[in-house]
């Protein structure tokens, strides 16, 4: 009978902990999720430092395969675990870096100085050197607000890339107005910067937000969405302050003014319906690079690594193989 009891302890007790974060602590309780996936896929988190800097990422593999290594930087407000959704498309051989973005999640949170892109930029390639990913060329991926950075970058430091990869990315001239962008219109036109569409602050603001990144809505319970919400809750503050140092001139069409300067292969991913960047913006890119390959997303808002993950993951080592296939050619030929 006391083994049963215990038994039944070892049950209850698990199972009453699970119950009571998911009522009172659902924030907790997805960040255990975040945990878990990384495991099962084989992430580790791992830290990083350019003096009292300090970066956050996290990596699966080791450089030096049939593929370039691949640094993946997230968008706005996301993180590194961005990249749950995708990674697991990916070869399991295929090194792979998920870095958290300057004043994310585990990473240093500074100032302005560091939020603006080219601000970014620096920061990036910091950490690239102080992991060493700069021995040997890689391929750097980028979405949204990264796909601003790792297209700078790439204008930039073109000599350390194999080649990039920009998904939906921000910072360019659209030829035709998003949905997203025009909401942002008429909030300058009366002055009104306390509601931004990417910084909820309640559960209607944030189902609208992920109504905005998704073609199709997500669906999630209840639980989950609180979760979101209250993680991102404390950091609203410095959202805030990020997105009011993107839209400055200096960072607005950042990719615009340096896209002309990439000399490395170039892939573009967009969703077809994307309605916070408009796709319009990838026939800017082919028509500015020479080297430019574009893959449209069916079915896909600007959200492509969560609603179409093995969709892309697959357009993206197509892209890489197809590099390295090019790489080959061109040794045998000298």
């Amino acid at each position: 009978m006391e083994l049963i009891t215990l038994a039944g302890g070892l049950v209850v007790v698990p199972l009453f902990t699970f119950i009571t974060s998911l009522i009172f602590c659902p924030g907790k309780l997805l960040k255990a999720y975040n945990w878990y996936m990384r495991r099962k896929i084989g992430l580790v988190v791992r830290y990083s430092y350019n003096g009292s800097y300090r970066f956050c990422y996290s990596s699966r593999g080791t450089p030096g395969g049939s593929t370039p290594s691949l640094l993946l930087l997230h968008g706005f407000s996301a993180s590194k675990d961005m990249w749950l959704t995708l990674v697991p498309f990916l070869p399991e051989s295929q090194h792979v870096v998920c870095l958290d973005m300057p004043g994310h999640e585990g990473t240093s949170r500074t100032g302005p100085e560091d939020y603006s892109i080219l601000g970014q930029v620096h920061r990036v390639h910091q950490f690239v050197q102080s992991i060493g990913l700069d021995k040997r060329p890689f391929h750097l991926l980028g979405a949204s607000m990264g796909g601003n950075v790792a297209g700078v970058y790439a204008a930039q430091y073109s000599s350390f890339l194999s080649g990039v990869t920009l998904v939906c990315p921000a910072g360019l001239i659209y030829p035709e107005e998003s949905k997203f962008v025009a909401r942002l219109r008429e909030m300058e036109k009366v002055q009104q910067d306390d509601s931004i569409p990417l910084i909820p602050s309640t559960l209607p603001e944030l189902r609208d937000m992920l109504n905005l990144c998704c073609y199709k809505p997500l669906n999630l319970p209840g639980p989950a969405l609180r979760g979101l919400l209250d993680n991102r809750i404390p950091n609203n503050a410095f959202y805030k302050e990020l997105f009011m140092e993107l839209v400055r001139e200096t960072s607005r069409h950042s990719l615009q003014e340096n896209m002309r300067q990439i000399t490395s292969p170039v892939q573009v991913i967009w969703g077809k319906e994307d309605e916070v960047l408009h796709v319009s913006g990838a026939a800017v890119l082919q028509a500015a690079l020479s080297n430019c390959q574009v893959d449209l997303v069916d079915n896909c808002g600007h959200s492509v690594s969560l609603e179409r993950p093995r969709k892309a993951a697959k357009l993206i080592m197509d892209f890489l193989t197809a590099q390295g296939l090019k790489g080959e050619g061109t040794k045998k030929s000298l």
